[in-house]
């Protein structure tokens, strides 16, 4: 099944090129907001389930003539793993394992606008991730117990502000985490360690790589997380990227992010300062002999003399 909301906040399921409006079917679930009500209809699935898969058999309207939502506006936590693949076998061993928070604020959905900020960033780049959404409250729970709490799936981009002094600020900014289009339930997904997971910049491809490639496998990243701190329903866990392909993103790009299975999340990027960069991607600026950031073309911030 494929969730999202659309227009004033329906809650809607995707079938094909239409969505069905199932908004009655959860009407009787408590919630003061959009947010807190997927969250809640993901935290009581199993009750809510059937009622739900009845009201979708209803006729639709296109998908073309709404508004699509955030899919998911206010997950409690948005947990991003980093440095999580072994970039095509060129890693020796595994990075130790890690992770960090993305702001709420970071939360865009399909059609939404990633805004770069004024910074002396020396790059702007978004990683391609798959996604998990946590379908269960998971706290100290076992690498064997973690596909049990996994409600689905969805396209998780990673906005990435590069040479600045902090993480926090190159992560946590607002509009850095575009999700969507909707959730995928888990279901649908036959193995998600074998996805292939394709951005295109402009139309062209950059990043092309499968999450066979991933260093901690997804089971073993809820686990190490949910032993940090407890892992809620509706809470996200982006499960890193393959760095090889990224290459910058400014002002007037559109992209788009397909995972296998996941459909196709569109964003666009906005720069109201109107700064440039080389377009060469990581891979290509290795295989030329150079394996430093690109740095700043024209605009504010580019250097000068």
């Amino acid at each position: 099944m494929k969730l999202t909301f659309f227009d004033d906040y329906k809650l809607g399921v995707v079938k094909g090129d239409s969505i069905v409006d199932v908004s009655a079917a959860v009407a009787s679930v408590p919630n003061t907001s959009p947010g807190d009500l997927i969250n809640h209809v993901i935290a009581d699935w199993d009750n809510l389930k059937s009622g739900i898969e009845q009201a979708a058999q209803a006729g639709g309207v296109a998908l073309s003539s709404v508004t699509l939502q955030v899919a998911l506006p206010t997950p409690y936590n948005t947990v991003a793993m980093a440095v999580n693949y072994m970039e095509d076998g060129t890693r020796d061993a595994p990075a130790p394992i890690n992770a960090f928070l993305k702001s709420p604020n970071s939360i865009i959905g399909e059609g939404g606008t990633m805004v770069l900020p004024d910074m002396a960033a020396s790059i702007f780049e978004g990683e391609a991730e798959l996604a998990v959404v946590i379908g269960k409250r998971a706290s100290n729970i076992s690498e064997d117990e973690a596909y049990d709490h996994i409600f689905g799936y969805l396209n998780f981009i990673d906005g990435s502000a590069r040479g600045v002094p902090a993480f926090y600020q190159m992560k946590a900014r607002e509009t850095f985490a575009p999700i969507g289009p909707w959730i995928t339930t888990a279901d649908e997904i036959a193995d998600p360690m074998k996805l292939q997971i394709q951005l295109r910049v402009n139309g062209k491809l950059k990043q092309n790589f499968n999450t066979d490639d991933m260093a901690h496998n997804i089971a073993k990243s809820i686990a190490w997380v949910s032993s940090i701190h407890t892992l809620e329903p509706g809470d996200i866990l982006a499960t890193g990227t393959n760095h090889r392909g990224l290459s910058a993103l400014q002002g007037g790009d559109t992209v788009e992010l397909e995972v296998e299975g996941l459909d196709t999340l569109h964003i666009s990027i906005q720069d109201d300062l109107g700064r440039t960069w080389p377009r060469t991607t990581r891979l290509e600026r290795q295989e030329a002999g150079f394996d430093g950031p690109v740095g700043q073309a024209t605009g504010k911030y580019a250097p000068t003399g």
